[in-house]
């Protein structure tokens, strides 16, 4: 069984999210559903921990005469790159600890010396994982870019999020870009499901068009491809 089809409900919470926030200014006008919903959250916090080891290897070999390196992010340099992780990870800490974390930027605040990006983002990890690790807050709804969600369901929208940016980085580094399959295939899915093509005409969405992707590609090349990233 794939993660992705282990977590299935989870990939329909992220497609009713985005399909949702996509036609808020389009009428209802669907019948309400009275079926009785199963409120059992998926537990993603092994995933997204497995995410969060991945992408240290990835951190852990970049050198300091890579920092000004482009990357596939557009205008973002690899030292803008790394800051926008641990940012991310750290809006993260926050949504786990109760705060509101769009509130806090995406990118680290002060300086990070050249040699600091490793131990940084595992300061931020550190304090992720402990946010998270309260089962009841997996059911509890947060507050992040793309909605109202319960927080399993967050964590897994941010499984994709530091894969694609680990890949990134990856990318822009010169390592190897096809790690963890599952992983990848896990983020692939809610990705198809919840991140239609038709969504990225809304300016809030912050993808670009799908790039085509050979079939027989590893699920990193794809879903980099789907999030409008050039394999």
């Amino acid at each position: 069984m794939t993660l992705a089809v282990k977590f299935g409900r989870f990939t329909e919470d992220m497609t009713q999210q985005s399909t949702t926030r996509a036609s808020a200014t389009e009428p209802d006008t669907t019948e309400p559903d009275t079926t009785e919903p199963d409120t059992t959250e998926p537990d993603t916090r092994a995933l997204y921990a497995r995410t969060l080891d991945q992408t240290a290897t990835v951190i852990d070999a970049v050198r300091p005469d890579q920092l000004d390196l482009p990357t596939p992010c557009p205008e973002w340099d690899v030292r803008t790159l790394l800051s926008h992780i641990v940012g991310v990870v750290r809006r993260t800490a926050i949504l786990g600890e109760g705060g509101d974390a769009l509130s806090v930027s995406a990118f680290v605040e002060g300086v990070v010396a050249d040699h600091g990006w490793p131990a940084a983002y595992r300061a931020a990890t550190d304090r992720t994982l402990a946010a998270w690790a309260d089962d009841a807050k997996l059911g509890k709804p947060v507050t992040v870019p793309w909605g109202v969600v319960p927080g399993a369901v967050a964590l897994g929208g941010y499984v994709r999020e530091i894969l694609a940016h680990g890949w990134d980085l990856a990318m822009a580094t010169g390592q190897p870009t096809e790690l963890d399959p599952d992983l990848a295939e896990f983020a692939l899915e809610i990705s198809l499901r919840s991140l239609t093509p038709e969504m990225r005409a809304d300016e809030r969405v912050p993808f670009g068009a799908v790039v085509p992707a050979d079939p027989s590609a590893g699920p990193y090349a794809r879903l980099a491809a789907w999030l409008g990233r050039q394999p």
